[in-house]
This record gives C-alpha cells, structure tokens and sequence, in this order.
C-alpha cells in the first residue's frame, strides 16, 4: 500500500509513523494503519491517532474522500497483543474510559461528514470489523479473513455492536458475535460486511475508480446526502419525515452547488468542483 501511494506521487503528510496520511491533489486522503509487524492491531496511542486525523479531515476544505487502509498482509486485526493484555488488568474506570475511546473512534468514523471508503484486506478481527462497518462503502480483496472472535477469550464486541447491527442486521450479527467464526472474503460479502469483492492485485485499482466516481458529485451534496441517510434511516415515515424530506430537497435546491450542477448540466460542461482548469 505505501508503495502504491508512493508510486502515484504523494508524499507523507504526517510524522507519526504508527498512522500515515497521504493527500492526493483531487482530495483523496488515506490513512494508513502502519503497523505491519502486529497487522495492524491498534492500542491506545492508534486509537487517538485515528481520531485526531478523522477530526482534522472534518474542517479541511481539500479532503473530499476518506479512504481507510492497512501496510502488509492486513487491514487491521483488532487490539494488538498488549493493549489486550492491559483490558485485564485495568480497573474498571481505566476500561471504561478506553471503551470510551474505542467507541469515540468508531462514532467518528461512522458520523463523519464525508464519503468513507475501507480498503480491506487479510486479517479483519475484533476493532478491525469496526472499523470496516463504519466506513460508507468497504472494499476487499480476496483473501479477507473476518471474524468476530472476542467471544472466544471472554470478551464481547460491545463498542462496535451498534455499528455492526446497523451494517449486517440484528440476526446475522448475533450469529456471528456468538460463534466468533471466521468468515472468507466471499461470506463477508454475502452477509453485507464487504460492498464489493476484486482481485488482490486489482484491490487499488478499484477504490481509485471509486474514488473518481465520487469526485465528480458534489461535495456538499455528499456530506448532506449522508446527513439524510441517518436522519431517514428506521424512522417511521409519517408526515414529520416527509416535511423533513421536503424541506431538506428545498433547502439543497437553492444552494449555490445545485445552481452551478444544474447550470453545468445544461450547458454540457464539467461542474467547477469537477474542474481541473477552474482549481488553480
């Protein structure tokens, strides 16, 4: 992964190590996991680093996509051995306040204003399922070894069970939070872990379509959309959800963004968001 960003000629934004972010000129930033020896599990200082960059995303104008990622053989494999071995000898405030952080991460992730894309590959256990759940869209290789196992060493899921109901459904995620088995790249698919499958060596290739895809709509229309999907989602549609849909298209219809789509439309030309001669 740090080869291939490297190739396309992005150069390391930041200089903790443990978390590397690359910004792409159209807008795309990756954050990458970088700790290959563990496979990317996560401890305490990851989780805080995750949430710091997540935050500074928000409120830089140049990010437009977020796409989440691994060094090595693994996307990430949960808390890694030590940050483990802590949870049971924390005191109850000391695991409280890191289940806080945890959750303060997958909520970041999940709530976040722009488009999300998970790059997932080999080892996804535990916190790593979480993270992928969280993303907007999770694309995987082949080689995708999934599983919720804190089960099997006496744990549960607890933070990142509202994020995985919300993502597979209440029936397959208790099957899979009680059994704790390992599910292959095509079950992770079949259940709604994963959006879509490729080919390992073609994995970069895919989400650099995808990210293009999402480049050419409009930033503002995105972040809204996604702000539409959570107010809408499981409510009763009744007339306060349809005044709020209303509401919502007519306040979208007179911004500024809608005014330049729809005069790009007509006019048979690129957007300016979508406009390389228009950005310098």
């Amino acid at each position: 992964m740090r080869t291939y960003l490297n190739n396309l000629g992005l150069k390391n934004q930041s200089s903790n190590e443990q978390l590397l972010e690359f910004i792409s000129p159209e807008g795309v930033l990756y954050l990458v996991m970088n700790r290959p020896e563990v496979h990317n599990a996560f401890d305490s200082y990851q989780i805080k680093n995750l949430i710091q960059a997540l935050e500074n995303a928000k409120s830089n104008p140049k990010v437009r996509v977020i796409v989440l990622a691994g060094t090595g053989k693994s996307f990430c494999a949960g808390g890694d051995i030590n940050y483990m071995k802590s949870m049971g000898q924390n005191s109850f405030e000391e695991n409280k306040a890191d289940g806080k952080a945890l959750a303060q991460l997958m909520n970041t992730l999940y709530c976040h204003p722009k488009p999300t894309i998970a790059r997932v590959k080999g080892a996804v256990f535990g916190g790593g399922v979480g993270l992928v759940c969280c993303c907007d869209i999770a694309v995987g290789s082949s080689d995708i070894k999934l599983a919720l196992s804190e089960v099997k060493i006496g744990v549960i899921a607890s933070t990142i069970s509202p994020y995985l109901i919300k993502t597979v459904g209440t029936k397959t995620a208790k099957r899979f939070l009680l059994t704790g088995e390992t599910l292959t790249s095509e079950s992770a698919l079949k259940y709604g872990f994963i959006s879509e499958i490729t080919q390992e060596n073609k994995l970069d290739h895919t989400i650099d379509m995808l990210s293009k895809v999402l480049l050419k709509n409009g930033p503002e229309a995105l972040q809204k959309t996604k702000t539409l999907v959570f107010e809408v989602a499981d409510k009763k549609i009744d007339q306060k959800l349809i005044d709020y849909t209303a509401d919502s298209i007519a306040k979208v219809r007179s911004s500024s963004e809608a005014k330049e789509g729809l005069s790009a439309f007509l006019e048979k030309r690129k957007p300016l968001w979508n406009d390389s001669s228009q950005k310098n």
